[in-house]
C-alpha cells in the first residue's frame, strides 16, 4: 500500500439500500475481505480501489485470491477489478455469477465428502534416468557418425588435383551431405513412428524417446533455413502433412506430428506461430489434429492447440490463440486469447500473379544457390584455409602434434581473434550497407508477387537485419539507439533513457519502422511492417508513437490504432480498429483500456529530467559500456577456448581420425553450458537474487542488466531431456524432481521455484521482474508440484501456482496472482476456467477490442 491506512477507513460501509439484499450481502462480504487484507476496520463501498484507497495491483491480486477461497462468494479476477474498481460496482457486476463452490444447505459437514481432484502426474524416477541415458547415447552416436562422415568427406575433397576439382568435389560431397541430413529425419520418422495418430503417452517412456528423437532431428534440420520457400512446404508434405497448393508458411516453429496437420490451399501462416500438433499436459504428451481450410490467415505470435480447426477463408489475428476444441467457422474472423469473433480483416494486401511456374523457378534457384555457391564455399573454403595457412595444414600430420606449445597458443589466439572480431566488425558494416542496397528493390506500399526478385531481396533484408548477436550486444543501453538508426530505423528526436530498447527487437524491414521520441521498449518487440497474402506481399510503415512504453512479447502491426503516451502491456494484442488511443494503457487480448500510469510508478520521475537525468544517465552509460566490453571479452574467450580445442582436434585427427571430430561436437556443447553457467554465477557472486523495487538509474538495475546479457541459447539443446533440469539447478533455480521442460525460459533463475513433476511447454516463460517506464520490480514466482504451463504461456513475478494447476496456452498470468491447487486458468489476462472446459467463461460471444475502459493500476499490472 502506498497511502497511509487512515485513508482506507474513511467513508461508509455497505449500503443495504443499494440494490437487492443479495447484492448488499455481497458488498458486505467483499468489504470485509478487503478490510481484513489491508488491516482496517471498514472500507467504503464507493471508494475507488486505486485512486481513493491507494491500493495497487499486488494488493488487489491478493484480494482476488482471498475472495476465491470464500465458498459463499463468486470468483473475482483482476479483469473484474479493472472494470469495476469499487466494492459497489464489483458486487453489482457479480450479481448473476454463481459461487465456485456454493455451500449445500442439505449437506452434513460431518458426512459430506469433497470431490476429489484429478490425480496429479508422477513419473517413474527409473524411467526418467533411463530416458536421459538413452538420449545421451543417441546424441553421442549422432555426433560420432557426423564426425566419421565429415572426416571421410574432407579426405575425399582434399584429394582433388586442382582447385576446379576441389570445387566439384565440394559440390558433390556437400550436396550429398545436405540431402542426407534432410532425408534422415524423414526415414527416421517413417521407421520409428509411421503415421502419427491422436493419442497420449507418458513422458520419459520408450514411446516418448522415439517422439523426442524425431523432434530433435526436425529441429536440427537445415530445411528450417528455407522457411518462406516452397521447398519447406514440400518437405512438410514428405513428412506426412496434408498441405494444398499455394500455401505460405513463415513460422520457424516446426510441426512435429505432421500427419495430424492439414492445411488447405492458399493459406498464410505468419512467423512465430505455434501449430505443433502436440502438447505436453500433466506429465503426458498429447497429440491431436490441427485442421486449416482454404485461404486461411494466421497472424503472428499465435498458438493453435491440438484438436483445433479453421474453416475456409477464416482468419485468426495476431497475438491470438485457439484452445483445444475451438473452431472458427468458414469465412469468420477471430482474434484474442482464446479467440473471439471480430470484424477486423487481417488480409490487407491485394493479390498478385504467382502461379506454379514462379514457385518452381524460385525453389530451383534456391537449390542452385545452395549447391553451387554456399555449400562449396563452406566446404572448399575450409580446405583452402588449411592449404593457404601452412601452420594449420601441418597439424593434420600425425607426426606434428604440439598441443599446448607456444606456437599452438599463438595460432589459437590469432584464429579466434580474427574470426570473432572479424565477424563483429564485418558483420556490423554489412548490416548497415547491404540491406540498404537491397531495399532499392522493394518500394513501400507497392504490391509485389511472392517468390520474385523483390521477395528474395525482402527475405534477405529480414535475415540480415535480425541477427540476434547485435541486438544482444547493444540492447539495454543507450548504444542500441545508434545501432537501430544505423540499420535504418526512424527514431525521430531521441530522448535517451539508457534503456530505450531491450536485447530482443525484430522487424520485417528496418527502413519502415518509426519509433517516437521518449518511447521505451522491453524485450520481445516484433514490428509487423510487411503484409502477406498467398500470392503477394508489400512493406508498409509501422509507427510507434512518442512517450509510449511497450512491455514484453508484443507484435506491433502496421496500422495500429495507438498514438502518443500509451502503455502497451506484456503480450497485449495491439488494436487495429477503433479510435486512436492516446494517454491510456492497453492490456489483454483482445485489449481493453487501463490507466497509463499510477502514483506508485512515478516515485522516480525526478530522476528522468534535468540535471538528475544527465548525471545518472552518464553513470549508466559508463556502466553499460563496461558491461558490453566485459561480455564481448567473455564471448571471445569462449571462442578462443573452443578454437584451441578445435586445433587440438585437428592435430589429433591424424592419430585418432573421426573419433576426434565426434568428441569435439559433444565437448563443445558441454563446455559451452558449464562456461556460461559459471559466468552467470560469478556475476551473482554465487548468491541468490532478492526482490527489488528501484529506479532504472539505480546501480542495482545496471548490474541486473549485466546479468541478462549472459548468453543462454544453448539451453534449447537440452529441451525435453533430464539434463535441462540439471542445468537449471546449476543456474540457481529451485527445481523439483522429474520436471518435464520442453522449452520454458526463466529470466531470473534464483527467484524461480518449480515443484516436482511439473510440465512446462515450449515457448512458455517465467518472468520474475517488470520494468514499467523508469521503475524496476522483481519478486519470487513459485510453481507447485504437478503444474502445467501451456505452449507460450507467460507467468509474471510475485505469482504462486498451486499443486496440480494448469495454465492454458498463450495465457498471461499477471503479477501477484494466486492460482489455487488443481485449478485451470487461461486467457490474457488469465482467469479461472471451468473444470470441464478448455475455455474461460464467457468465450464465444463477440467482444469489442479496446473500446471498453477499465480503471486500474495499469502500468503496475502489465508492462515489462
Amino acid at each position: 500500500m502506498d497511502k497511509p491506512a487512515e485513508v482506507l477507513i474513511t467513508g461508509s460501509g455497505p449500503s443495504e439500500t443499494a440494490g437487492n439484499a443479495a447484492t448488499a450481502n455481497t458488498e458486505r462480504k467483499l468489504a470485509e475481505v478487503l478490510a481484513d487484507l489491508v488491516s482496517v476496520e471498514q472500507v467504503s463501498v464507493d471508494s475507488h480501489f486505486f485512486e481513493d484507497l491507494g491500493a495497487n495491483s499486488l494488493v488487489m491480486a491478493q484480494f482476488c485470491a482471498r475472495v476465491r477461497k470464500r465458498p459463499d462468494l463468486p470468483s473475482v479476477s483482476m479483469k473484474d477489478i479493472y472494470r469495476q474498481p469499487t466494492i459497489r460496482g464489483l458486487a453489482a457486476s457479480l450479481a448473476d455469477a454463481v459461487p465456485i463452490n456454493p455451500p449445500s444447505p442439505s449437506a452434513d459437514p460431518a458426512t459430506s465428502t469433497a470431490a476429489s481432484p484429478p490425480p496429479r502426474p508422477r513419473s517413474s524416477t527409473r524411467n526418467y534416468i533411463l530416458c536421459g541415458v538413452l538420449q545421451l547415447l543417441a546424441f553421442l552416436a549422432y555426433s560420432f557418425v557426423t564426425g566419421l562422415v565429415t572426416a571421410e568427406g574432407y579426405d575425399w575433397v582434399s584429394d582433388g588435383p586442382d582447385a576446379f576439382h576441389i570445387y566439384l568435389r565440394s559440390i558433390v560431397f556437400g550436396g550429398t551431405g545436405f540431402l542426407v541430413v534432410c532425408l534422415f529425419p524423414l526415414a527416421a520418422k517413417w521407421i520409428l513412428i509411421g503415421r502419427w495418430k491422436p493419442r497420449e503417452f507418458p513422458v520419459w517412456g520408450l514411446t516418448y524417446l522415439r517422439f523426442w528423437i524425431i523432434k530433435v532431428l526436425l529441429h536440427a534440420n537445415p530445411m528450417i533455413l528455407l522457411v518462406g520457400n516452397p521447398l519447406y512446404v514440400l518437405y512438410l508434405r514428405a513428412l506426412g502433412a496434408r498441405i494444398g497448393k499455394g500455401v505460405t508458411i513463415l513460422s520457424r516453429s516446426v510441426p512435429v506430428c505432421t500427419d495430424l496437420l492439414t492445411i488447405g490451399s492458399g493459406a498464410v501462416i505468419r512467423k512465430d506461430s505455434f501449430f505443433l500438433c502436440y502438447r505436453a499436459h500433466a506429465g503426458k504428451i498429447q497429440t491431436g489434429r490441427v485442421t486449416l481450410g482454404r485461404d486461411v490467415f494466421i497472424g503472428e505470435k499465435t498458438v493453435l492447440d491440438i484438436d483445433t480447426s479453421m474453416g475456409d477463408k477464416a482468419q485468426l489475428g495476431h497475438a491470438s490463440a485457439l484452445y483445444r476444441g475451438q473452431t472458427i467457422p468458414d469465412g469468420e474472423r477471430h482474434h484474442g486469447s482464446p479467440a473471439q469473433p471480430t470484424d477486423i480483416d487481417h488480409m490487407r494486401v491485394a493479390p498478385a500473379p504467382c502461379g506454379t511456374a514462379r514457385r518452381v523457378r524460385f525453389a530451383l534457384s534456391s537449390l542452385c544457390q545452395l549447391f553451387v555457391l554456399y555449400i562449396p564455399l563452406f566446404i572448399g573454403g575450409s580446405y583452402m584455409l588449411f592449404s593457404l595457412v601452412p601452420a594449420l595444414g601441418d597439424r593434420l600430420n600425425p607426426d606434428s602434434v604440439r598441443i599446448l606449445s607456444t606456437e599452438f597458443l599463438v595460432d589459437a589466439l590469432t584464429l579466434s581473434f580474427l574470426a570473432f572480431f572479424g565477424f563483429f566488425f564485418a558483420g556490423l558494416a554489412a548490416m548497415c550497407v547491404v540491406p540498404r542496397l537491397l531495399s532499392l528493390l522493394v518500394k513501400p506500399d507497392r504490391v509485389y508477387p511472392l517468390y520474385s526478385v523483390h521477395y528474395a531481396a525482402h527475405r534477405a533484408i529480414v535475415g540480415l537485419t535480425n541477427l540476434k548477436f547485435f541486438t544482444w550486444f547493444f540492447g539495454d543501453s543507450s548504444y542500441i539507439v545508434h545501432y537501430l538508426r544505423g540499420i535504418g530505423y526512424d527514431l525521430s528526436k531521441v530522448e535517451q533513457t539508457g534503456s530505450n530498447f531491450g536485447t530482443e527487437v525484430q522487424q520485417e524491414t528496418p527502413f519502415l519502422a518509426s519509433v517516437g521520441s521518449g518511447t521505451m521498449v522491453a524485450d520481445g518487440l516484433s514490428i509487423l511492417n510487411a503484409e502477406y497474402s498467398n500470392t503477394s506481399f508489400r512493406v508498409t510503415r509501422a509507427s510507434i508513437g512518442a512517450h509510449n512504453f511497450l512491455g514484453n512479447n508484443i507484435a506491433f502491426p502496421a496500422g495500429a490504432r495507438t498514438g502518443e503516451n500509451c502503455l502497451l502491456a506484456t503480450k497485449v494484442m495491439v488494436p487495429l480498429d477503433g479510435e486512436i488511443r492516446e494517454g491510456v494503457g492497453l492490456l489483454g487480448s483482445p485489449s481493453f483500456e487501463i490507466p497509463r500510469s499510477v502514483e506508485r510508478d512515478s516515485r522516480f520521475d525526478h530522476l528522468r529530467t534535468g540535471d538528475e537525468l544527465h548525471r545518472h544517465l552518464s553513470a549508466k552509460n559508463r556502466y553499460n559500456a563496461r558491461s558490453m566490453s566485459l561480455h564481448l571479452l567473455l564471448r571471445w574467450l569462449h571462442t578462443f577456448i573452443l578454437t584451441g580445442f578445435g586445433l587440438a582436434s585437428v592435430e589429433l585427427y591424424g592419430v585418432l581420425g573421426y573419433l576426434v571430430i565426434g568428441f569435439y561436437l559433444a565437448f563443445s556443447l558441454g563446455f559451452t553450458t558449464l562456461y556460461f553457467v559459471l559466468v552467470e554465477r560469478t556475476i551473482t557472486s554465487f548468491r541468490r537474487l532478492s526482490p527489488q523495487l528501484c529506479s532504472i538509474y539505480d546501480p542495482y538495475f545496471w548490474w541486473h542488466e549485466r546479468l541478462w546479457k549472459v548468453p543462454d541459447k544453448y539451453l534449447n539443446v537440452f529441451n525435453g531431456t533430464p539434463f535441462k533440469n540439471v542445468v537449471w539447478r546449476l543456474m540457481g533455480v529451485r527445481i523439483g524432481r522429474r520436471v518435464f521442460d520442453d522449452g520454458v525460459y526463466m529470466t531470473e533463475r534464483t527467484l524461480s521455484t518449480v515443484g516436482d513433476d511439473c510440465t512446462l511447454n515450449v515457448g512458455s516463460k517465467i518472468q520474475c521482474h517488470s520494468q514499467e517506464d523508469g521503475t524496476f520490480k522483481s519478486d519470487h514466482t513459485t510453481l507447485g508440484s504437478g503444474c502445467t504451463l501451456g505452449v507460450a504461456a507467460h507467468v509474471h513475478y510475485g505469482v504462486t501456482i498451486g499443486d496440480g494447476a494448469v495454465l492454458a496456452p498463450d495465457s498471461f498470468l499477471m503479477k501477484g496472482e494466486e492460482v489455487p491447487p488443481d485449478a485451470r486458468w487461461g486467457g490474457n489476462p488469465a482467469v479461472e476456467m471451468p473444470a470441464d472446459s478448455d475455455q474461460p467463461p464467457g468465450i464465444g460471444s463477440a467482444t469489442a477490442t479496446g473500446t471498453g475502459s477499465a480503471t486500474a493500476d495499469g502500468a503496475a499490472a502489465t508492462a515489462s
